[in-house]
């Protein structure tokens, strides 16, 4: 156990962070508003204080969890990127996200253990939305001349890269004929209307 003891500055923050370390240690299971209130060496009480319930906590970590997404889904990603470009650095970081953090990835998408309608919790789901739909926009597909063409292919998008990490986190692609695949492996080769 890291033996943390909180001296100075933004408590609140201390506590996320320990949060986050308890949750890639001990998953969803290991994680309290007691266990953060030790990592950081502050009273049981004093989580209460800025979280009030444990809801309040694991919406802040989930909020979190969603700006380091769309940090990961950017990565390495030019400012003149293309939008296959910009697809293919999407899903690859959603993916890898996902992998290398499962339990802050389930807790991000798991139901009633955060407050969705959060303000920060709201807006790290639209930043990773936004790339999303970014990477989806104007589509050459089969529905692209249907009216709601671009919601249509905002949904296929996440739906295509979630489906594929939420098998990968729960060993269904570890077969020996399935292991080697990625993301990009699977994703049709869909072209974009100029």
């Amino acid at each position: 156990m890291n033996d943390k003891r909180y001296h100075h500055g933004n408590l609140k923050e201390a506590l996320v962070e320990a949060g986050l370390e308890i949750l890639g240690e001990s998953g969803l299971a290991g994680l309290s508003l007691r266990t953060c209130a030790a990592r950081v060496g502050v009273s049981h009480t004093a989580p209460k204080n800025h979280f009030g319930t444990m809801s309040g906590l694991l919406t802040a970590i989930a909020a979190r969890g969603y700006a380091q997404l769309a940090d990961r889904m950017r990565r390495d990603l030019a400012d003149d990127a293309t939008r296959r470009q910009i697809r293919n650095a999407a899903f690859r970081g959603y993916v890898d996200f996902a992998r290398a953090q499962p339990a802050l990835f389930e807790l991000m998408f798991s139901g009633g253990r955060t407050n969705r309608d959060d303000p920060a919790l709201k807006e790290g789901v639209m930043a990773c939305f936004e790339i999303l739909r970014a990477a989806s926009q104007d589509l050459d597909w089969d529905k692209a001349d249907l009216p709601d063409a671009e919601l249509r292919a905002q949904i296929m998008t996440w739906s295509l890269v979630h489906g594929f990490a939420q098998l990968a986190l729960a060993g269904k692609l570890d077969k020996e004929a399935t292991k080697t695949l990625g993301i990009l492996d699977i994703v049709p080769d869909f072209g974009f209307r100029d």
